[in-house]
């Protein structure tokens, strides 16, 4: 019955609901995930007045995070979670209220903006529940300026065997390896492709500009 829970549980790491969500993505917003999106934005330069967006915001600490990093830009929040929408508004309302923040609710295969709307996009911990990734980064690529990045930043590298394990349990998430979301990108039409890895931790930065 333990492991039934666990399980259920774990279901919220790819959309957050109820309570159970609300609890998810207190953990998303700090511990390891905190670690781990520290060190891909110390991995990156970002200009300070970007307009960004963050698609798959989860929690929302992310996107003071980004404003922190940005001072003089704007950053967008996006999530298909109505329960990951509320939270981040919630942990975001000063910088909302002040106009340097918004969070809608929307889906990444079918993002609500206009061409070149954005500097910056990024994607923490979120690919891995993209369906038709290929589309999705093709959405990416249509919302950036030209010169923009896509900055995507997990906490697998595809090969540890926490991660994999996971996988068999959650629904719809799927791994990937840097060259795996290198190719992809390239295939979406961005250049300029790196990645950035922390072998001790199986941390994984992978971005490309348009």
């Amino acid at each position: 019955m333990e492991k039934k829970k666990d399980a259920a549980f774990l279901q919220n790491t790819r959309k957050p609901l109820g309570e159970d969500g609300k609890k998810m993505l207190e953990i998303m917003n700090g511990g390891h995930h905190e670690v781990l999106a520290n060190w891909g934005l110390s991995q990156i330069e970002i200009n300070p007045g970007s307009d960004m967006l963050d698609a798959g915001c989860g929690g929302g600490a992310n996107l003071k995070r980004l404003l922190a990093k940005c001072p003089d830009g704007h950053v967008t929040g996006i999530d298909y979670s109505f329960t990951s929408v509320k939270v981040s508004r919630s942990v975001n309302e000063k910088n909302i209220k002040a106009g340097m923040c918004d969070v809608f609710m929307a889906d990444i295969n079918g993002l609500p903006f206009e061409d070149c709307s954005f500097d910056f996009v990024s994607a923490f911990e979120t690919v891995y529940f993209w369906p038709t990734v290929e589309h999705a980064f093709g959405e990416v690529f249509r919302v950036l300026r030209k010169g923009g990045m896509f900055f995507i930043c997990n906490e697998s590298d595809g090969r540890d065997q926490s991660s994999i394990d996971n996988s068999k349990i959650i629904s719809g998430m799927k791994l990937y390896t840097p060259e795996d979301l290198e190719g992809i990108m390239a295939e979406a039409g961005f250049r300029e492709i790196n990645h950035f890895s922390n072998p001790e931790l199986s941390h994984i930065v992978v971005c490309g500009i348009k």
